[in-house]
């Protein structure tokens, strides 16, 4: 199991690369933060038609978490002026803290950043 990002599962969904490997987490089961199920939404509501985009992902072992209250404190703590880093995703690196889980993004700029992370992070390309 792993937690994804918005980035991945946006990747997979408009057949970017890396699509692929985001499949084969899919189809092994993922966890998502609400924060981050939000942005999917928001983005394919953008160009396409969210209730289909849901009923694919849905159709996968996927578990969509909710943002609890320790977690937004601890993604407040990760914030730093000038990070990359978004509320959305600092919550995802959280969630994966919480769970020890890695976490599975598309996004460089995670790895790239000198902002500590609670949590392993597989670029999916």
């Amino acid at each position: 199991m792993i937690v994804v990002d918005s980035s991945a599962l946006l990747a997979y969904l408009q057949g970017e690369p890396g699509a692929a490997v985001v499949r084969a987490r899919l189809i092994e089961g993922v966890v998502i933060s609400a924060a981050n199920w939000s942005e999917v939404a928001q983005e394919v509501h953008r160009t396409d038609t969210w209730e289909v985009a849901r009923a694919l992902l849905l159709s996968y072992p996927l578990q969509v978490h909710p943002v609890e209250i320790d977690d937004a404190e601890a993604a407040a703590a990760l914030w730093m002026p000038g990070s990359p880093l978004s509320l959305a995703d600092r919550l995802c690196l959280v969630l994966a803290g919480r769970l020890a889980l890695p976490v599975l993004t598309a996004d460089r700029a995670w790895v790239e950043t000198a902002a500590p992370s609670p949590a392993a992070i597989e670029l999916v390309r």
